[in-house]
C-alpha cells in the first residue's frame, strides 16, 4: 500500500508552507504530495493569508522535488475551461519530468463560486461539464502530434486544436475520479480513470463504493486495471495525549476521527489501513489538516509507513 500526503491549503497556507510538507513529504519517503483545489475556507478558521491555486503551486512543486508525483483531489472542472487546462497539466507534468497525477470532479462548494464569481450550475450540468472535460482533455492530450483535434459538444467547442503541448507520458498524466455516486461517477471511472478515490468515508462504504465501479468496469467491458485508493483524515500519536493534542489542533473530537477517520496510535492507524487492504484499496492519501506539525509526518513516516 502507498501512502500520499494530502493538504487543504485554503484552510490557511502560504507557499513556503506547502513547499515545506511537500520537502518533508519527499524526504521521508511518501509517494506523493497532493492538494486540495479550493478558493474559500471551510469551518471555523482564519484561512488566512487566503487561497493559493492548486496548478500554480504544484508547477512550483514541479522544480522544487524531484521523486514524488504531485496532483489534485479534487480539481473543479468548474474552475477552468478545459483547453486551457490541458494546457497547464501538461505543462506542470513535462516541468516534473511525468510525475503528475490528475484529480477532476464536478466542484461542489458553492459558496466559494459566489466568492470568487465562478457559474455554479445545477448538479445535473455540472456532471454533463465533467464528462465533456475528461473527454476533451484526453482527446487533446492523445492526439498524434502533427495532427488536430476537434470537438463539438453541449458545453465546449473545440476546432482544429492543434493538441498541445504534449505530458510526458503518452496519453497523458493519470487521471483520478473520486465522489461515491452511484451511477454517474461509476460510469465516468471506468471510463477515463486510472485510478477511482473514495473520500473520508467509512471502511464498509468505501469497500460498497469500490464494488460498483468495479461492476461499470465490467458492464463497460474495460480490462485495464483500476487503482482503488481511499482518503482519510489522519491523527496519529504515540500515547493518547499525543492524539488528542493534535486533535485539538485541528478542531476534532478524538472519538469522532477514530471512527470517521485514521486515528489513534501508529498500531492502531496500521490496524485500519490492513482493513481497508482487505477489500483492494491499493493507496491512501493522508489528509494532513495542521501543516505546521512536521514532526506527525516523521512519526507517520517513521511507525506507520516503515512497517506497511
Amino acid at each position: 500500500m502507498r501512502l500520499r500526503i494530502f493538504t487543504e491549503p485554503q484552510q490557511g497556507a502560504t507557499y513556503d508552507t506547502l513547499l515545506r510538507v511537500a520537502r518533508a513529504t519527499e524526504e521521508l519517503g511518501f509517494d506523493a504530495f497532493f492538494r486540495s483545489d479550493h478558493y474559500l475556507k471551510m469551518g471555523d478558521v482564519s484561512g488566512e493569508p487566503g487561497p493559493t491555486d492548486a496548478w500554480i503551486t504544484l508547477a512550483a512543486l514541479a522544480r522544487e522535488t524531484s521523486r514524488i508525483r504531485l496532483g489534485t483531489l479534487m480539481t473543479a472542472a468548474t474552475f477552468r475551461y478545459p483547453g486551457p487546462l490541458a494546457i497547464s497539466v501538461a505543462q506542470v507534468d513535462q516541468m516534473s519530468g511525468g510525475r503528475v497525477d490528475f484529480g477532476v470532479g464536478t466542484g461542489w462548494f458553492e459558496a466559494e463560486h459566489t466568492a470568487y464569481g465562478i457559474p455554479f450550475p445545477a448538479l445535473k450540468e455540472r456532471f454533463e461539464r465533467l464528462e465533456e472535460q475528461l473527454e476533451i482533455i484526453t482527446g487533446l492530450w492523445g492526439t498524434p502530434e502533427g495532427e488536430t483535434y476537434s470537438f463539438e459538444g453541449a458545453h465546449y467547442r473545440l476546432a482544429d486544436s492543434p493538441a498541445l503541448p504534449k505530458p510526458v507520458r503518452p496519453g497523458g498524466p493519470p487521471v483520478l475520479i473520486g465522489g461515491t455516486g452511484a451511477k454517474r461517477t461509476p460510469r465516468l471511472a471506468a471510463r477515463y480513470a486510472k485510478e477511482y478515490n473514495v473520500p473520508f468515508n467509512r471502511a464498509d462504504e468505501t469497500k460498497a463504493a469500490y464494488e460498483r465501479v468495479r461492476a461499470a468496469c465490467e458492464e463497460a467491458g474495460r480490462t485495464e486495471p483500476m487503482v482503488y485508493s481511499a482518503a482519510q483524515v489522519v491523527c496519529c500519536g504515540r500515547d493518547e495525549a499525543e492524539i488528542a493534542r493534535r486533535a485539538a489542533a485541528i478542531g476534532r473530537e478524538v472519538s469522532e476521527l477514530r471512527e470517521n477517520g485514521l486515528a489513534g496510535t501508529p498500531g492502531e492507524l496500521l490496524d485500519k489501513l490492513g482493513r481497508f487492504a482487505e477489500f483492494g484499496t491499493e493507496c491512501v492519501y493522508l489528509q494532513v489538516l495542521d501543516l505546521s506539525d512536521l514532526d506527525h509526518l516523521e512519526l507517520l513516516a517513521g511507525e506507520v509507513l516503515a512497517k506497511l
